[in-house]
Formats: C-alpha cells, sequence, structure tokens
C-alpha cells in the first residue's frame, strides 16, 4: 500500500489523549476552560481513533487468508501490551497489600475488557481526584467489540453489492441514533456512558470503513476531502442537532491530512509507540499524582516528566513485548523501510 501519514495520526490522537489526562488527574484547574477545552479536543481524538481504526481494520480483514488469520493479527497486536498494562498495576498493588481478592477480581475484570466492572486497585490511587487505575481502557472494549463485529458487517456489505453504501449509511444512523436518544429516553444516570458504547460509535468505525472503500479516490482528491471535511465538522460544532455530520468531517480531515503531498511524517521509524502512548500514560500520570510530583513541580513540571516516561515506556513496550509478538511480515515491523499501512 502507498505511503500515507496514518501512524503520525495515530501517535497524534494518544497524545491529545495524554494532554488532557495530564491536566485532569492532576487535578490542578478542576473544570476550568482548558481542561474543559481538552475534554472535547479529547473526545474527538478517540472518535479519529475509530475512524482510522475501522479504515485499517478494515484493510486488515479484506487482505486476511481467513477468519483465523484476521484474528490471529488482531490478537496479536492489541492483547500483549494491553495485558502487560494490566498486570503491571496488579502486581504492584499485590505487593503493598497483599489483597489477593481485589487484584483476582481486578484481573478478572480487565483481563477480558470489562474495565468497568473492576477499575480500580487495593492500595493504589485512592487519594487521587479520579481512582481508576487506567482510565483510558474503556475504548479497547469497543474496539474489541468492532472486530468482532467487522466480519459479519463485511459480510452484510458484500451481499448488498452495489447498495453497499446503503448498508454503511444504516450503520451510521443506526450508531448516531443510539449515541443521541439513549441519554434523552433511558432515565439513568448511566445513559450518557451507555451511549458513548456501541453502537453509540458505529458512525465512526462506519465512516473508517467507507474510507477504506474509497482509499483510492481520497489519495487523489485529498484537498477536496478536506474541504468537505472541514464544512461538514465545523457545521457539527455549531448545535447539538447538527452533530451526526462529525463522523463523515473528522473522516475528510483524516483523510486529507493522511494523504496530501508533502513528506511521509514516518512517526514509527523507530517503533511505533501510538499504542503504547495510549495504554500506558493513564497509569503513570496517576502514580506521579499520587507521589505529589504534579503539587511540587507544578502542571508543566509534571507533564514534562510524565511525557518522558510515558514516552519512555511506550518505546519499552513496542520493542519488549508488541514488536515480539507480530509477524515479521507485519507493517509495524517493516515500517522502518517504509511507511506502508497494514
Amino acid at each position: 500500500m502507498a505511503p500515507n501519514r496514518f501512524d503520525f495520526i495515530r501517535l497524534g490522537l494518544a497524545s491529545t489523549v495524554f494532554v488532557y489526562h495530564a491536566i485532569a488527574l492532576s487535578a490542578l484547574m478542576p473544570w476550568r476552560g482548558l481542561e474543559r477545552s481538552f475534554a472535547e479536543a479529547a473526545e474527538i481524538a478517540i472518535q479519529g481513533f475509530f475512524i482510522v481504526s475501522g479504515a485499517l481494520v478494515a484493510g486488515s480483514l479484506f487482505r486476511s487468508a481467513s477468519l483465523a488469520d484476521y484474528a490471529g493479527k488482531r490478537i496479536r497486536r492489541l492483547y500483549p501490551a494491553y495485558a502487560v498494562v494490566v498486570l503491571v498495576p496488579a502486581l504492584v498493588s499485590l505487593v503493598l497489600t497483599g489483597d489477593v481478592m481485589g487484584v483476582g477480581k481486578y484481573l478478572a475484570a480487565n483481563l477480558v475488557f470489562l474495565n468497568f466492572l473492576s477499575p480500580t486497585l487495593p492500595g493504589l490511587f485512592e487519594g487521587n481526584r479520579f481512582t481508576e487505575v487506567n482510565g483510558a481502557l474503556w475504548t479497547l472494549k469497543i474496539e474489541v467489540m468492532f472486530y468482532l463485529a467487522l466480519p459479519l458487517i463485511a459480510v452484510f456489505l458484500k451481499a448488498m453489492g452495489r447498495w453497499r453504501w446503503l448498508g454503511l449509511l444504516a450503520l451510521y444512523m443506526v450508531g448516531e441514533a443510539w449515541r443521541m436518544c439513549v441519554p434523552v429516553f433511558l432515565d439513568h444516570p448511566l445513559a450518557p456512558e451507555v451511549a458513548r458504547q456501541l453502537p453509540g460509535q458505529m458512525a465512526f468505525f462506519a465512516s473508517g470503513i467507507a474510507l477504506r472503500y474509497l482509499w483510492d479516490n481520497a489519495k487523489a482528491r485529498p484537498i477536496l476531502y478536506g474541504g468537505i471535511g472541514a464544512l461538514l465538522f465545523a457545521a457539527s460544532e455549531l448545535s447539538p442537532m447538527l452533530q451526526p455530520l462529525r463522523a463523515v468531517g473528522l473522516t475528510g480531515l483524516i483523510a486529507s491530512v493522511a494523504f496530501l503531498p508533502g513528506p511521509s511524517l514516518n512517526a514509527a521509524r523507530y517503533g511505533d509507540i501510538s499504542y503504547g502512548v495510549y495504554i500506558t500514560h493513564f497509569p503513570i500520570l496517576q502514580g506521579l499524582v499520587a507521589v505529589g510530583v504534579f503539587a511540587g513541580a507544578g502542571l508543566v513540571g509534571g507533564f514534562a516528566l510524565s511525557a518522558l516516561l510515558v514516552v519512555g515506556a511506550s518505546f519499552m513496550l513496542w520493542h519488549v513485548v508488541e514488536r515480539r509478538a507480530l509477524r515479521p511480515s507485519s507493517h509495524y515491523r517493516k515500517v522502518a523501510a517504509s511507511n506502508v499501512q497494514e
């Protein structure tokens, strides 16, 4: 596949979520303008992740020799690093408290992506503003659900033939209807969280799948995609009623950044750390907050140290765990020679 900037985009999206969590977890300016602005930016970044995932994972499925081949690629890419970031805090908690039952409950839930059932660990972060060990992992459950649903979606779209665009539109509309209507019709404190789960994020995944089908067209017309995307995204910010335009608008912007002429911005040349940044930053920030780094050094000093630790941990995770779990033919292992997307 021709060069693109999806590695750079994923790293930028992960970094945006990291910055927001640094502001929020430090509790130095709770719900002031900066935190609110980055909360919105982080939400958009997560939605961007789902679009990118929809495009790249659909491409992975289309190129796979079988469902087993597809499943193997997804497991090797996602689970080894995920398991490490679940196990390491659990081990720390066990050493500090000896609470086998508490740690076991955490592991039983988190190792199967059910983070919401047990988000905390005994003895860790109990005095912090937020007590979750890794509040960024909720999106991984949605990713896995999409991975499981994608083969069925692909069969459905193939069966529709030339009408597959209507199928994608239906997925898009179901997702937006769920996301917007659940908080209105479900009278429960958890309604906003339920709305954020699948199928509430399906519009973003469906937009990514559409981008995969339009891949060559987007490469040939990145300025057009960017212009239309900017207009639709801006419109989605004007009114809650126009929010359903966000997914398609954000997809146009991502396609434009990915395919515009210019330097390749090979962010994964020395290791694809975007996933590592996303899954390691939360517990690192929580640890620094717990020992008083942010209180003593302030937001800038705490952020600088946390950035060094997150980047270092991400590179270590890539070279020690992620890279070793992948096939030699994987894009992520070959990217030093060419920024080609698997």
